[in-house]
């Protein structure tokens, strides 16, 4: 994984953990002053507690889905159900390779930071919450003017920051359209979900045209 694709995702982990109430004394300070290691630390606790919760989540589905087919099997031969089971089947068996792969690239990052140039990573990680922190108010009223009829306060957190890191990658940091996109695209396949990844899509488009056409200048 390259350095700049960590760092955006490690940006994106601790900017989770920072609460509205600390983003505001940050702003208001003028300076981005946290630890990423703690709260990197956090994030990661968090994220695996998620997967855990999710995957029994998708235990009990299965289960479900089992004893409705066993229940149809009893009822002299009808298969009227199956493909009502096979649809719950093939929903949980989605969700729990969700989870597993998001789970190991959850246990993965400690490792690939600790092979990393950790220096570098590190300070790209903050620049890159610096940035979003410091110009959240304008980044969000950017973005909300691509959102067609939504909302960003209405996304998850997860994904109202992945749209925020992919504003700074187009603006401050002046990297391609294209590349920040994807690295998006990337984030929301790891940390999103189906209708998540969607919005995230769709409002990405919308960005790459409107910086294809003013250089989001």
């Amino acid at each position: 994984m390259q350095s700049r694709s960590l760092a955006r995702e490690l940006a994106l982990l601790v900017l989770g953990q920072l609460p509205d109430r600390e983003v505001k004394a940050i702003q208001e300070s003028s300076k981005a002053d946290f630890s990423v290691e703690s709260l990197l630390q956090k994030a990661l606790d968090t994220l695996l507690q998620h997967w855990r919760e999710t995957l029994d989540g998708c235990a009990a589905d299965l289960e479900k889905a089992q004893q409705h087919l066993l229940d149809s099997e009893l009822k002299d031969g009808d298969r009227s159900d199956n493909a009502v089971v096979r649809d719950q089947l093939k929903a949980s068996l989605a969700s729990a390779e969700q989870v597993l792969n998001g789970l190991s690239g959850s246990l993965e990052l400690p490792r690939l930071l600790a092979l990393a140039d950790q220096d570098r990573v590190r300070e790209d990680a903050r620049q890159r919450i610096a940035l979003v922190l410091e110009q959240r108010t304008s980044i969000d009223a950017r973005l909300d003017g691509v959102m067609e009829g939504w909302r960003l306060t209405r996304l998850p957190r997860i994904d109202r920051d992945i749209l925020r890191l992919a504003v700074v990658d187009l603006t401050a940091l002046k990297t391609p359209a294209a590349v920040a996109c994807n690295e998006a695209v990337e984030l929301a396949n790891r940390y999103s979900d189906d209708q998540g990844r969607r919005m995230i899509n769709g409002v990405l488009r919308r960005l790459q045209a409107a910086a294809s056409t003013s250089s989001l200048s």
